[in-house]
C-alpha cells in the first residue's frame, strides 16, 4: 500500500508540482491549499507524512497548523517537512523544530533531496510503528 503524503501550499503550480513528483515516485498524495485548522479533518486524512509550507498570504498560520499537530496525541508522531521559501523565520525556530523531528527544506529546492528527505522520514516512522506500543512505552 502507498504512502499517503499530505501537502499543504498555498500555491497551485507548488501543489501540482508535489502531486506530479510524489505519484511518479509511487506516493498517494492529497493536497491542501490552505493549512487545516480542524484536527479531526487530519486525522481522517490518515497521512503518513505531511509536507507543510509555513506562510499562507504573509501570515504565519502554517505554523500554528504545525503547533496544533504537535500537541496532539493523534497526529504529534507524523512526519513532517517544513518546505518554505521562510529562511528567516525558519532560522530562529530551528531548535523548536528540531526537538519536533521536524525536518526543513528551503525553497527553491533540489526534487531529488526533498526525496530523500521524504523516504528517510518515512523509513524511519515505519521502523518506529512496527516496534508495539508496550514495547515504546517502556523506553520512554
Amino acid at each position: 500500500m502507498a504512502a499517503r503524503i499530505l501537502v499543504v501550499n498555498d500555491t497551485q503550480e507548488i501543489l501540482e508540482l508535489f502531486r506530479s513528483f510524489l505519484e511518479e515516485e509511487g506516493y498517494e498524495v492529497v493536497m491542501a491549499g490552505s493549512p487545516i485548522q480542524d484536527i479531526t479533518d487530519v486525522e481522517h486524512i490518515n497521512p503518513d507524512l505531511i509536507i507543510l509550507d509555513l506562510v499562507f498570504n504573509n501570515e504565519k498560520t502554517g505554523w500554528q497548523m504545525l503547533q496544533m499537530l504537535k500537541m496532539q496525541r493523534s497526529t504529534a508522531t507524523i512526519p513532517i517537512i517544513v518546505c518554505t521559501a521562510a529562511h528567516n523565520q525558519v532560522r530562529e525556530q530551528e531548535g523548536y523544530l528540531v526537538s519536533q523531528g521536524v525536518h526543513v527544506v528551503y525553497k527553491p529546492f533540489d526534487l531529488d533531496h526533498l526525496i530523500t528527505h521524504v523516504k528517510q522520514l518515512l523509513e524511519s516512522h515505519e521502523l518506529v510503528s512496527s516496534v508495539p506500543k508496550e514495547e515504546r512505552e517502556k523506553h520512554k
